[in-house]
């Protein structure tokens, strides 16, 4: 849309010359709000899902000889390449402490006990944070804290120093956790010293993200963060280097404030603050597509925040090896044909192999009639379906944990292609399509291998390869209002709709989320004791 006829259709909106020039001061183009508003007066299609990804049907399900294998094509040839892990990280931890807040702003300590508010709310939550609390790797820190805050501790009640245990681990004018990124909380608890995810990423470059010795680690985080993050790394960087033997270069990026989007109320009118301004709000990581896009690297890991171990790093490294050994296997074999194509050296005898090799090995579905297509027009349809990034995707087996899945998903044109879906895509209102999703057999745990050069070494122009009809429209509570906002379509979702994608089923051990502060307490968040 041309910027002369986003501002007749955003006047007519009653949008002032002020609104424009505050969306121009954003980095945001007319016509891109424009676009946001008629998205919520439509809506987004949901997308078709036409069967679950399984086992031999979209997901490969490979024997521990084949891990090791591929884990030792990707050691062979990681000296040669330059890796990248990338790593979204500007999260707050406010959900991780979501039930623990709710316990502040409701429990009435003068009239009840925490047993009685427990019971009252039917809090499954608190019971479990309480009867674990001296196995978090921050109970030291905090109780040194409460006891040098509360005169009379030694006399309280067990129930009383729980309450100013919480109230302390979550003040602003104390540790704030909730408010603070989950990169620099204490997350594992070591005979001689605690550890945050940030060093547990900076431990696991070494083993699967390093090449000759040096590792390149790239969080892309909250501008206002970046002094804590800065601080957390230098504390233990050197440390990490010295045990590992690797040099590790770290880097940050912002989410693009220019890929905030506009916020409107429950009637689509742009919603305004106290000072009658526009509202923008972060347009959820699918933005990051723009971050991965800046990265200059042959082979790069992605990986959450909160997905680190404690234990097994060595048996987690196998399988992140073997992702990208398999990477390197089928990008080799793409280049390959690509390359055959542009040199005129592919003849029509390869052609049955080469098809058999992109539905079998890459997915790759052949429209109807293609048998029919003349030699140059079967070759240009190859040339378009390998010349574009590639990802190796871990699943896990669905154990019900909210979130993501892979799918085979029906486009608009009724073409099949492998996607990981998010259930707020799919119209569940529909039966047909509650069913295939009920059925998923397995769980995305963002665990993904992506190649973004071409076989010239060139980077992909990561926004040609976006499906834009996969946002996602957010209802969300700001002060009592009812507001919704626009997200773009997910980093591992519609943003890499159009790429080569390969599941392979990899164990449960190589996911280990934090999403409530609970979750410590599972065993790969605890220190392993020796029998």
């Amino acid at each position: 849309m041309e910027e002369k006829i986003a501002i007749e259709i955003l006047k007519n909106k009653g949008f002032t010359e002020h609104d424009f020039e505050q969306i121009k001061g954003h980095g945001i183009s007319l016509s891109k709000i424009a676009n946001e508003l008629s998205i919520f007066e439509a809506g987004i299609p949901k997308v078709t899902l036409d069967k679950p990804a399984t086992i031999n049907d979209g997901i490969i399900k490979l024997s521990n000889a084949e891990f090791q294998n591929f884990a030792t094509t990707f050691d062979t040839k990681r000296n040669s390449l330059k890796l990248k892990k990338f790593v979204p990280a500007s999260g707050a931890a406010s959900r991780m402490f979501k039930f623990l807040n709710e316990f502040l702003n409701e429990f009435q300590p003068e009239n009840e006990t925490i047993n009685a508010y427990i019971n009252r709310k039917k809090d499954k939550n608190l019971p479990i944070f309480l009867a674990g609390i001296e196995k978090f790797p921050f109970y030291d820190q905090v109780k040194s804290k409460v006891k040098l805050l509360v005169d009379n501790y030694y006399s309280l009640e067990s129930h009383e120093k729980s309450y100013h245990f919480i109230k302390t681990m979550l003040a602003s004018e104390h540790f704030d956790f909730a408010n603070k990124p989950k990169g620099v909380l204490d997350f594992h608890k070591y005979a001689t010293h605690t550890a945050t995810p940030v060093e547990e990423h900076l431990n696991e470059c070494a083993f699967y993200a390093s090449a000759n010795a040096v590792s390149h680690l790239h969080f892309t985080i909250s501008e206002n963060h970046e002094d804590l993050f800065k601080k957390t790394i230098e504390s233990v960087k050197t440390k990490v280097e010295n045990k590992s033997g690797t040099s590790i270069n770290v880097r940050f990026s912002y989410q693009d404030k220019a890929t905030d989007t506009i916020a409107v109320d429950i009637q689509n009118k742009p919603l305004r603050n106290e000072d009658g301004k526009l509202v923008f709000r972060p347009a959820g990581h699918g933005a990051l597509i723009t971050n991965l896009k800046n990265l200059d690297a042959d082979i790069i890991f992605i990986k959450n925040i909160d997905n680190v171990i404690q234990n097994h790093i060595e048996e987690t490294t196998l399988y992140k090896k073997a992702l990208g050994g398999i990477l390197i296997d089928l990008q080799s074999q793409v280049f390959s044909i690509v390359k055959a194509i542009e040199t005129g050296e592919l003849n029509e005898g390869y052609l049955p192999d080469i098809v058999d090799f992109m539905t079998k090995k890459l997915n790759i579905k052949f429209y109807e009639g293609f048998d029919k297509y003349t030699f140059e027009n079967k070759v240009e349809s190859i040339k378009n379906k390998l010349n574009r990034p590639i990802r190796v995707c871990g699943m896990v087996k669905n154990e019900g944990e909210p979130g993501g899945g892979p799918f085979w998903v029906r486009n608009e044109k009724g073409h099949l292609t492998l996607q990981i879906v998010e259930s707020s895509q799919v119209d569940i209102q529909n039966p047909k399509q509650a069913e295939i999703l009920a059925k998923a057999t397995h769980f995305n745990p963002v665990d993904l291998v992506c190649s973004t050069k071409n076989h010239k070494g060139k980077k992909f122009d990561l926004d040609q390869f976006v499906n834009h009809n996969m946002g996602f429209i957010v209802h969300k509570n700001n002060k009592g209002k009812e507001l919704k906002s626009y997200e773009l379509p997910g980093l591992w979702n519609g943003a890499m709709a159009k790429w080569i994608t390969v599941f392979v089923e990899v164990p449960l051990v190589t996911f280990n989320p934090v999403k409530t502060v609970n979750d410590l307490l599972k065993p790969a968040h605890q220190p392993q004791h020796e029998n």
